[in-house]
């Protein structure tokens, strides 16, 4: 296996590992309003997320800015919080009389936001994969590319279950949103309350 294939198999593997699932909640996330026919929507999603994450997993893993790791394990979860709640306030009819949904213009923007933070904690992982590599271009495009094949696995599984039970099972889409929605929220939260960083900030502020 050439060095390129490692890397690359390393960045699937991380982002596709349910034993550090906070990334794969967010894609959950950012799908959970969506359903097969609203592809051109989640392509337009997903590029801003993946433009955000590559910037600063390539400047952060070039050590060009340096952010506490602690800092980012507690702004991710507070993203994925964000995204699932903002789900709630997407407007989907509830007739089919009614074709137009409506989202937050936010929703684009946050995405490519919320990318840069989930960026810096690939960078993280990255980097301590690196060691003393003396060229780090190649393992960087590597991961990278592994990265959005997990990205994309992961949203054509969320939109296969959401075709299964809205197009043929008839699930309302405003109640698998909900539903998918609270659970990702709730996942988000208690890894918000749990998180190190954020019970230390309570504590200070309780002193």
């Amino acid at each position: 296996m050439s060095e390129f294939e490692a890397y690359l198999r390393l960045g699937f593997e991380h982002i596709t590992d349910p034993r550090g699932y906070d990334h794969i909640l967010f894609v959950i996330a950012l799908c959970a309003i969506y359903t097969v026919r609203d592809w051109k929507k989640i392509l337009i999603l997903v590029t801003a997320f993946t433009l955000g994450h590559s910037v600063t997993l390539a400047l952060a893993t070039l050590q060009i800015i340096q952010v506490r790791s602690d800092v980012i394990e507690l702004l991710i979860p507070i993203t994925i919080l964000l995204t699932a709640v903002m789900n709630f306030f997407h407007h989907i009819p509830k007739t089919t009389l009614v074709t137009e949904e409506k989202s937050s213009p936010l929703r684009y923007p946050l995405a490519l936001v919320f990318g840069l933070i989930h960026g810096l904690g690939f960078s993280n992982y990255l980097r301590s994969l690196l060691g003393g590599e003396s060229s780090i271009w190649q393992p960087l495009l590597a991961f990278n590319v592994g990265l959005e094949l997990g990205q994309l696995v992961i949203v054509f599984i969320v939109l296969l279950i959401a075709f299964g039970l809205v197009d043929l099972g008839r699930v309302p889409k405003r109640s698998w949103n909900y539903i998918l929605s609270g659970i990702i929220a709730g996942m988000a939260l208690s890894l918000i309350l749990n998180d190190e960083l954020f019970q230390e900030l309570v504590g200070m502020s309780n002193e």
